[in-house]
């Protein structure tokens, strides 16, 4: 797994503050905090992706469904009034990588998987600034 995705991700979920990848450091005492923290995370599998619909939530509270195409492209809907973008999709070392294109935006994040809850974590960049974190989980039919 990408250790400035990893650090990123628990620096939000540990501090509850967004930064950018660049202005990571990992201090010997948070060590300990992130060790345990990632213990809690595992990699995420092809299968459990392609051909699979998940729900996209942020903290702004905007909310999406996610399908997953087995070719490695995907539509997003907005939930409620099914407005449609598209994307694509690939795993690298367990981690599921995403861009999607709305209009002039270009969105991409890298989902880091729960190994607790199937409730997994990103962070998220439209036109590559700092944008958002986010939550995604897998409907099951």
């Amino acid at each position: 797994m990408s250790e400035q995705v990893l650090y990123q991700l628990f620096h939000r979920e540990f501090h509850h503050q967004l930064i950018e990848q660049k202005e990571l450091i990992l201090t010997a005492v948070q060590a300990e905090s992130f060790t345990k923290w990632h213990s809690s995370k595992r990699k995420i599998a092809r299968k459990e992706v392609a051909d699979t619909t998940w729900i996209k939530t942020c903290t702004g509270g905007y909310i999406t469904e996610v399908k997953f195409h087995n070719d490695g492209t995907l539509n997003e809907y907005r939930l409620f009034d099914r407005f449609p973008t598209s994307g694509c999709w690939s795993l690298e070392g367990g981690l599921l990588y995403v861009e999607i294109a709305k209009g002039e935006n270009k969105y991409q994040f890298t989902v880091v998987g729960n190994g607790e809850v199937n409730i997994h974590s990103a962070i998220e960049y439209k036109n590559e600034e700092l944008h958002s974190y986010l939550k995604l989980a897998q409907v099951k039919a």
